[in-house]
């Protein structure tokens, strides 16, 4: 039973339970469609509906062979080994380019901050299939479509904006007196960088690592675009194997997604929460 406070009127009461009511409605409606693919992947028959066997309960209903499936075709193999390519080189780009762009921005010498924040944050905002058009155009003339570096410079370039938001927001009220400090005693830059602002800022730069890896591991559109049959990742395989042929193995590849999200949100979670107890201890 919920407690209220003693001076609660029946009102404040009900309203009150409305409001948590409608938050876990909004929550169940976000995440049924998300759920609900988790038990049709272990449907023992080809179809993206339950099954009378499956509403029963029957054993016999229930089958691992989708998940089977992507290990044993080379396509699935294949994907799955670009995404995490892609996805890691594309991460370690992004999170150097959008750490040291943070970190200049949050200088008051910096000129033209504003115009820059709003420049490192279109990608965000404009819409994927302008930016998609935009990238194909120019990586033909650099002649790198449909290629790695093409695929991983265009995923870093989505990815970069979140880097660069979250380490904006952890270095909000950064004392850079230590910076000085550290300089003044006769430290390199680059020593001072590594041993005084990196571990205070190293939250926000994980969790920035962190949506940008999402980021790219779930795209789709810039992949229509620029890669080639070498470089089909998880989601344009999805998006294939929609079009081609519908096939449950695309549902256990997406549980094995959902998984996978779950335990970053988990890791930017407790991230979140170490942040906070750090700045709490500094104050």
């Amino acid at each position: 039973m919920a407690q209220f406070p003693r001076y609660f009127t029946i009102w404040q009461k009900l309203g009150l339970s409305g409001v948590k009511l409608t938050a876990w409605l909004v929550l169940l409606f976000l995440m049924a469609p998300i759920l609900v693919i988790i038990p049709l992947s272990f449907n023992a028959e080809p179809y993206f509906t339950f099954t009378e066997g499956m509403v029963a309960l029957d054993p016999d209903a229930y089958s691992l062979k989708w998940y089977r499936e992507i290990l044993s075709e080379e396509k699935w193999l294949l994907a799955i080994k670009n995404s995490f390519y892609i996805g890691i080189m594309a991460t370690i780009v992004a999170t150097i380019l959008g750490t040291t762009a943070a970190i200049g921005l949050t200088r008051s010498d910096m000129p033209f901050q504003r115009m820059i924040m709003a420049l490192l944050l279109s990608p965000m905002i404009v819409p994927l299939i302008i930016t998609a058009a935009g990238m194909f155009f120019f990586y033909t003339q650099l002649d790198i479509a449909g290629s790695y570096i093409g695929v991983i410079l265009a995923h870093a370039a989505l990815g970069t904006p979140f880097v660069v938001i979250t380490v904006n927001a952890a270095l909000a009220g950064f004392d850079y007196s230590l910076v000085r400090a550290s300089l003044g005693m006769g430290a390199k830059p680059v020593y001072t960088f590594f041993k005084v602002i990196m571990p205070l800022i190293r939250p926000g730069v994980i969790s920035g690592a962190l949506f940008a890896f999402v980021t790219s591991f779930d795209e789709v559109i810039v992949v229509l675009f620029l890669a080639g049959p070498e470089q089909r990742t998880i989601p344009r395989q999805m998006f294939s194997g929609l079009r081609e042929e519908i096939n449950p193995t695309i549902l256990a590849v997406a549980t094995l997604l959902v998984i996978l999200s779950g335990l970053l949100l988990l890791t930017m979670e407790y991230l979140r929460a170490r942040s906070e107890r750090l700045r709490s201890a500094a104050v």
